[in-house]
């Protein structure tokens, strides 16, 4: 305790008097010690400062300001060994608050001096590292020393990267590619890092590149029609048809992503940097694998893996595929759809046609595995002349139509012998594909496999019916169905058909008969071998006028002496009535083929 002076004089004691006793470079001395325990500080700059003390919540920091500045303890969680006497940088973010307090945060000191490096990076192409925080849309964010950055997912690898989650909590180096101050966002990319270690890899590859070498690579992308292989640094292309000796749809029937395979180099283009690649040729080629003994006329069995327009392809063990093409499906020269007769994955047996090793090739058949029905021993018994049989309409021409009667025997109906009334322009008129109709063989010809079908010659010819009853002279009702300039078409009875000039059409008033009415019609020429009816409707009153002129001068005539007078109404005028009544045709005749054509008709139903 200090002693205390009771007889001090402080009268002598002033305020000019303290501290009076220093000389003038004493203090000049002491103001140079205490300037240099100071220093001058501005807000939001970042220094360094020393820990003087740690509590529980803050960390007591001299910066060399007039007084001490606290941070929160939760600022340092990256620094769990921090003590007393460790420097540390911080920011200033004020003075002096309203308690007098100086305002510290190294959490702040961190992210501006990472966004110096960041910008530090970018300019000087430098490399970053940093921690995946975690996943988002199209790629993964980064903490560059508490900035976040954008990793894009196309930026991550030089191979498509299918699964984001294996890199969260991983540290990575980045450069930086791209920077928006506006938005503080920072772009950075991992790829430009492998693209550089790749491509010493990669030019190491091309130049000791060359056709036959095997290589070892890794799947990175599957397509359609192949694979890319990543083969260190350099890719490759796999086609889907060098992947194996037999067919596959897809590449991944038979491989997966990231797998690991041997591979052999097929082709190399220099200039385009192409690497074409192969795997199949690893292996020995499933031709060289064939039996001896199979050849000509073997049997074999196997999967149909593709249909075509003109046939199908079976495959017989991998990589050795036969044609059968349309025409060795079935026995029948009436080719169709190979869809048909098979579908693809069918499993069938066929027969060896040709075989040529050293080409590859082979041609396969269905129809030979059982008899040809054209080689049959009954077959001329069977469809002999004047057979009739049933079969189903196959394929219709201009011409006519085709029928098959059993498979592998198809015969053609001419369209001439569809119908013995009817002129028939084309089969449609009469059937359609699909539908069964029933014929009679007209011609065999087994040499050229030729069958001559008809249809009208199930029925009796009714033009020698209608010879005795359209006789030249003779009128009938007809109806106009067509007309043309030509002439017109007439039906007569019993669906007969007849035809008119135009000149024949004109009526007794002077006007012509149109299309649909029903008139009287005289025949004017007819023929069976033809089967042509010329009528004409001018005739019948021509023809009436004249018979009228000579029926009155008949009756003006006196009859000859020793005669009976004839009757009124008698005499030639009744013979020419009788007569007359004769010419319309043999009533009895009509009523029976009448009879006898709906009977058949009603029978074709």
């Amino acid at each position: 305790m200090a002693e205390v002076v009771d007889n001090f004089d402080w009268d002598n004691v002033s305020a000019n008097a303290f501290g009076g006793n220093y000389t003038a470079e004493q203090r000049a001395e002491m103001e140079q010690m205490y300037s240099s325990t100071l220093t001058t500080v501005q807000e939001e700059e970042v220094i360094k400062g020393t820990v003087v003390g740690i509590t529980d919540r803050d960390v007591i920091l001299n910066i060399g300001f007039k007084s001490d500045g606290l941070v929160p303890l939760s600022e340092f969680r990256d620094l769990p060994e921090l003590k007393v006497g460790d420097e540390v940088e911080v920011f200033i973010e004020d003075q002096e608050d309203q308690n007098g307090q100086l305002i510290l945060s190294r959490k702040k000191a961190k992210i501006k001096q990472a966004w110096k490096s960041i910008y530090d990076a970018l300019e000087n192409d430098t490399v970053l590292e940093g921690v995946v925080k975690r996943r988002t849309k199209g790629g993964l964010i980064m903490d560059l020393d508490g900035v976040e950055a954008f990793l894009p997912g196309s930026q991550i690898d030089v191979k498509p990267i299918r699964d984001f989650d294996i890199y969260v909590g991983r540290r990575m180096e980045v450069k930086v590619v791209k920077i928006n101050a506006a938005f503080d966002n920072v772009v950075v990319s991992h790829k430009v890092l492998i693209e550089k270690d790749l491509e010493k890899q990669r030019e190491a590859i091309l130049n000791n590149l060359e056709k036959g070498q095997i290589l070892e690579g890794v799947i990175k992308n599957m397509t359609n029609f192949g694979v890319f292989i990543d083969l260190g640094g350099v890719d490759g292309l796999l086609h889907i048809t060098d992947i194996s000796w037999g067919r596959i749809a897809h590449p991944s029937e038979v491989l997966q992503l990231d797998q690991k395979l041997n591979i052999v180099v097929l082709d190399f283009d220099e200039a385009k940097k192409r690497i074409s690649l192969g795997l199949k040729q690893l292996t020995p080629h499933p031709w060289d694998s064939l039996p001896a003994d199979m050849g000509v006329g073997s049997k074999v069995k196997g999967r149909i893996v593709n249909v075509a327009d003109y046939g199908a392809f079976m495959e017989i063990i991998p990589g050795v595929e036969g044609l059968i093409h349309v025409s060795e499906m079935s026995w029948s020269q009436h080719l169709r759809n190979p869809q048909d007769f098979i579908k693809q994955g069918d499993v069938v047996e066929a027969q060896i046609l040709t075989l040529d090793r050293e080409d590859r090739k082979m041609s396969l058949g269905i129809k030979q595995l059982t008899e040809d029905p054209w080689t049959r021993g009954d077959f001329a018994t069977k469809y002999a002349v004047g057979t009739n049989h049933n079969g189903l309409v196959r394929n219709l021409t201009n011409f006519g139509l085709f029928v098959e009667l059993e498979e592998g025997v198809d015969g053609l109906v001419h369209v001439s012998d569809l119908s013995w009334t009817k002129k028939i322009k084309h089969p449609s008129e009469v059937v359609k594909v699909g539908d069964r109709l029933d014929v009679v063989v007209l011609e065999l010809d087994v040499a050229n496999r030729r069958l001559a079908l008809g249809h009208k010659q199930l029925e009796e010819n009714p033009w020698d019916t209608f010879q005795t009853v359209f006789t030249p002279g003779s009128v009938h009702k007809a109806t106009i169905t067509e007309k043309t300039d030509r002439g017109a078409v007439l039906e007569l009875p019993y669906g007969i058909e007849g035809f008119a000039y135009p000149k024949s059409l004109g009526k007794e008033d002077g006007s012509q008969a149109e299309n649909g009415e029903t008139l009287d019609f005289r025949v004017v020429e007819f023929s069976k071998d033809d089967r042509r009816v010329v009528l004409s409707h001018s005739a019948v009153y021509n023809q009436q006028a004249e018979e009228d002129s000579r029926a009155s001068k008949f009756t003006k005539k006196k009859p000859a002496a020793g005669a009976a007078a004839p009757a009124a109404g008698e005499g030639k005028v009744a013979d020419l009535k009788k007569a007359e009544k004769s010419t319309l045709g043999d009533l009895d005749a009509l009523s029976a083929l009448r009879d006898k054509m709906l009977g058949n008709e009603q029978g074709a139903e």
